[in-house]
């Protein structure tokens, strides 16, 4: 058993979760970073047509949270979780760093992507061993994490969308690969506050007593609401994951950024809005959830995820009706409008259901568990990029809406989903509680 961290602490909690989240923070300013950039880098710089660059786009978004999958086992049973988090991101910072040369274009992003394959699972799977199982700041960890990494987020568009818009495309790609190397060294020099490295299993380790205890119709009852979840977040993130696709290329041609008559917003800076509303929100929304809760009206996890995908739908909605009663390029008012819309909603689906997955995971099994909640990225990327395809076909106002029905199908679906799921936990929770009796 863990033992609780000692005073001190920052914020509370284990210093250990200050370098995973900063770690994660700088990851994610690299590959935000390098994404801001991506779609106009194709488009103006390498002249790649917008229906191949959006193949391109969802393809490569796609692949990073496809490798994953394969890097955590890799990371389990031979590298462990540190080497795999070091090598993944040296690999990450040398792509980013080969963005570069035009020439080396394809092999810079399967670098990038293979790297984040070893990184990814490997730097969260070590947040459970923070703290103690009785611990009463485990529910709040993923919360704090999931905030802290979206600073990244937020300065990442800001630094290297600025750079690569102003003095050149590859002056922002180099940035992004000095902040993976500013997170591998955060990494690396704050790593006597992790937990142990227990990775490394091999072939013969043998299966935790909890899981070969576990209830079997119990097990297959949690696996298959979240394989359900995962596939209709996969239609979600297929609406949701246009934010750096065609809504980037609706921001550069459809919105009027003017502020003053010399004074325009440039276009990479709006993506800073979705990770600085998410920093802003989720203390509003956490604060009223746990009111909710200490008054039993706290709504489920699956009907949360619901009233997220509906919020999303709703986003896209604004943004279809004010394509369609445009006479010019929109108010860039409604450009910001739109992500605090779609940043509510996602705020009610993407963390809860990282919580939700983390939660039903089969004991010892819980990194790759939450590699799948990833790997549901990797599905909902690829439909993003075929729904991209669409941009120059229909037309703004008829995309978005096709945007909002896709979101609308998965909010449906998550409502029917939501009485199995809390019997479910139920079940799970009744089987810990009978097991620590």
């Amino acid at each position: 058993m863990n033992a609780l961290p000692a005073r001190g602490d920052w914020l509370g909690q284990p210093r250990g979760l200050s370098v995973l989240f900063l770690t994660q923070m700088w990851e994610i300013f690299s590959y935000y970073g390098m994404r801001a950039l991506l779609v106009y880098y194709m488009t103006k710089q390498l002249l790649i047509g917008q229906q191949q660059a959006s193949l391109i786009y969802g393809l490569y978004t796609a692949t990073v949270y496809f490798t994953p999958i394969i890097g955590g086992l890799v990371s389990d049973r031979w590298l462990g979780r540190r080497r795999a988090v070091i090598i993944g991101g040296t690999v990450m910072a040398v792509g980013h760093f080969l963005m570069a040369s035009e020439g080396l274009f394809y092999f810079a992003l399967a670098a990038i992507a293979l790297g984040n394959g070893l990184f990814l699972p490997s730097l969260p799977s070590q947040i459970d061993g923070l703290y103690a199982k009785d611990d009463p700041r485990r529910g709040s960890a993923y919360n704090i994490y999931y905030v802290g990494i979206n600073l990244g987020g937020l300065l990442a568009p800001l630094v290297c969308g600025t750079l690569g818009e102003v003095y050149g495309w590859h002056w922002g790609f180099g940035a992004a690969g000095i902040g993976m190397l500013a997170g591998l060294m955060l990494y690396v020099f704050g790593g006597r506050y992790l937990p142990p490295d227990t990775a490394r299993a091999g072939k013969h380790a043998s299966m935790p007593v909890a899981t070969m205890q576990l209830q079997r119709h119990d097990l297959r009852q949690r696996l298959l609401i979240l394989l359900a979840i995962a596939l209709t977040v996969m239609l979600f993130r297929g609406a949701y994951e246009q934010v750096g696709n065609t809504i980037a290329l609706w921001a550069d041609s459809g919105v009027d950024r003017r502020v003053t008559g010399a004074v325009s917003i440039p276009m990479t800076w709006f993506q800073a809005l979705n990770p600085l509303l998410v920093i802003v929100l989720t203390p509003l929304f956490v604060a009223h959830w746990t009111r909710q809760a200490l008054k039993g009206r706290e709504p489920a996890a699956a009907r949360k995820m619901s009233m997220g995908a509906l919020g999303v739908a709703a986003a896209y909605l604004l943004l279809a009706g004010v394509s369609a009663t445009a006479q010019g390029p929109s108010s860039w008012l409604w450009l910001a409008l739109f992500f605090v819309v779609l940043t509510s909603g996602e705020l009610f689906i993407l963390p809860v259901g990282l919580g939700l997955f983390a939660r039903l995971a089969p004991e010892g099994h819980r990194a790759t568990t939450i590699a799948a909640w990833f790997f549901a990225t990797f599905g909902g990327s690829l439909l993003a990029g075929a729904l991209g395809t669409l941009w120059s076909v229909v037309g703004p106002a008829p995309f978005f809406a096709l945007m909002a029905s896709v979101a609308i199908a998965a909010g449906a679906v998550l409502w029917l989903l939501d009485r199995p799921t809390q019997r479910v936990e139920s079940t799970h929770a009744a089987g810990i509680r009978n097991a620590s009796a």
